[in-house]
């Protein structure tokens, strides 16, 4: 008839072990972080005769996926408008614990000049209460997985439809990739 087998410790720890191997090694894939602009706060009006440059915070909602925390350094972000650079914000260094959500406040500044040189087209976008923003910044860090610290930067493209009366969101989307460097 049948023959009996033995149950074996040995086959049951190594297929647990593989099993759990498999389990991290899915879940601690690296994955883009993501990025929301939540809202823009106006902050001041600097004064340069004759034209007026305007400071805001950018709040934006940062969510890191991975499994292991990250620390990163400052890096700017470039704003343009009408294909033209219109200013920039500061992203301060810093650090995000694993699996985790954060609000940074992006503290920006915007030429009057530029907005000046395109007088008939921002006229044009207050008129229909919406302006195309679009934006740049590479972030570089470090995520710390066990012992070694393995570099990063992440690339971030941000297309945002503003109402430039109110302030407004009104549409966005953001592109982030993130390149990962072995030492």
């Amino acid at each position: 008839m049948g023959s009996r087998r033995n149950f074996s410790w040995g086959s049951a720890l190594i297929g647990a072990a593989a099993a759990t191997t498999a389990a991290l090694l899915i879940s601690a894939k690296p994955r883009d972080p993501t990025f929301h602009l939540v809202s823009i706060d106006l902050t001041s009006f600097k004064f340069q005769f004759p034209l007026v440059d305007t400071e805001l915070i950018f709040n934006v909602h940062v969510r890191n996926p991975n499994a292991v925390p990250i620390r990163y350094s400052d890096a700017e972000m470039s704003i343009f408008y009408d294909g033209a650079l219109l200013g920039s914000a500061l992203v301060e260094a810093g650090s995000q614990p694993p699996r985790s959500c954060q609000l940074l406040r992006l503290p920006a500044r915007l030429s009057g000049l530029e907005l000046a040189n395109r007088v008939k087209k921002f006229a044009s976008d207050v008129a229909r209460r919406e302006m195309v923003l679009e934006s740049v910044v590479d972030i570089k860090g470090a995520a710390k997985v066990l012992w070694w610290d393995h570099s990063f930067k992440v690339h971030v493209d941000s297309h945002v439809v503003v109402d430039p009366v109110f302030l407004d969101i009104i549409d966005q989307e953001n592109k982030s990739s993130l390149d990962i460097f072995v030492k």
